[in-house]
């Protein structure tokens, strides 16, 4: 049944006009305009300021005080350090070229190097393995029991997991004892230089390998049950679900992982390190956090020091940059998209 003219007029009277983007004062195209966004996620934004003033004051603002690098930085000539950058004289370059000569500087970063190749070498590939086992073969029961013992160490102070490995591997240890008990010859690995970087990075291992299987099983949870089971129809056993399913819904995290520990190759457990380097000497365990530390803080060098800590922290973006590159030809996000 066909409408009248008048009653056409009348529905279209009772019925609300639609309302559109330019009726509701925002552009027909394009973004949002910054104060509705602001208005949106206001609270966001509240719960991020105190984590966005705590990286302002001890992160960014602090790059300022790199300018001594570039002085002889006394800060005993004036009252406070202000005043002490303002009236310290300008040497250029000059510590930069003192750190190029230095053979104490090569030998700290050779160590951080050495440490570095161990640690992605023997560490990193703990915790994806741990992942896998856990998801695969253990129980669900089991399950939060053996994450729960796995990741406890974390929650330990260096000062701890030194000592823990001082009772069991130094020369009055539980093991060195009990085998000098039964006539064998005991052992000290704690101030063997030669095995030093082996020890720090089972050290590591100990202590946060349970505490990274956490990043890669929230990974496995995202995956889908019903890839599982439509592969065990197809005939798929376990070993073809790992490494169809399972490892390529790692690789993202596992690339986004690779590309942070590569940026932090030149900084190597400090206190770890600080703690046992009176057993094992300098020569083995001088890494350049520890250099740093002995330079700027025990010496006074504080203008030698910023001049290291400004080529560590350049070298350290570079191998972020890099990295990140490297994820993008694998296919790969990395820290941030193309």
């Amino acid at each position: 049944m066909s409408l009248s003219t008048d009653d056409r007029r009348a529905q279209e009277a009772r019925t609300p006009p639609v309302k559109t983007e330019a009726s509701v004062g925002r552009p027909v195209s394009g973004r949002m305009p910054l104060r509705h966004r602001l208005r949106r996620d206001r609270t966001l934004l509240l719960m991020t300021l105190p984590a966005m003033l705590l990286l302002l004051v001890f992160a960014y603002i602090p790059l300022a005080g790199n300018i001594v690098a570039f002085q002889d930085y006394d800060p005993y000539v004036a009252d406070n350090a202000f005043q002490a950058i303002a009236q310290s004289p300008w040497v250029g370059f000059e510590w930069f070229q003192q750190m190029v000569n230095d053979r104490l500087f090569w030998s700290a970063l050779r160590n951080t190097l050495t440490i570095f190749l161990l640690q992605l070498t023997l560490f990193f590939p703990v915790p994806i393995l741990l992942a896998l086992f856990i998801n695969s073969f253990v129980r669900p029961r089991v399950r939060a029991v053996a994450q729960a013992i796995l990741y406890l160490p974390h929650f330990f102070s260096w000062v701890l997991v030194v000592t823990v490995f001082q009772q069991m591997f130094g020369g009055a240890g539980l093991i060195a004892q009990t085998l000098r008990e039964h006539g064998h010859e005991g052992f000290d690995l704690m101030t063997d230089p030669g095995l030093f970087k082996f020890l720090i990075t089972f050290e590591m291992i100990w202590k946060d390998a349970g505490w990274g299987v956490i990043v890669f099983l929230a990974a496995l949870a995202a995956v889908s049950p019903d890839l599982y089971e439509a592969s065990a129809m197809d005939g798929a056993n376990r070993w073809h679900r790992m490494w169809h399913i399972t490892l390529p819904a790692l690789r993202p995290v596992v690339a986004l992982l690779l590309v942070l520990q590569v940026g932090n190759a030149l900084t190597v457990g400090f206190e770890q390190i600080l703690l046992q380097r009176t057993a094992v000497g300098p020569g083995a365990s001088e890494v350049l956090d520890t250099y740093v530390w002995n330079v700027g803080i025990t010496n006074g060098g504080f203008s030698y020091a910023a001049a290291v800590g400004i080529v560590k922290g350049i070298f350290g973006l570079l191998l972020v940059l890099g990295a990140n590159k490297v994820a993008h030809l694998m296919g790969e996000q990395g820290v941030y998209k193309k």
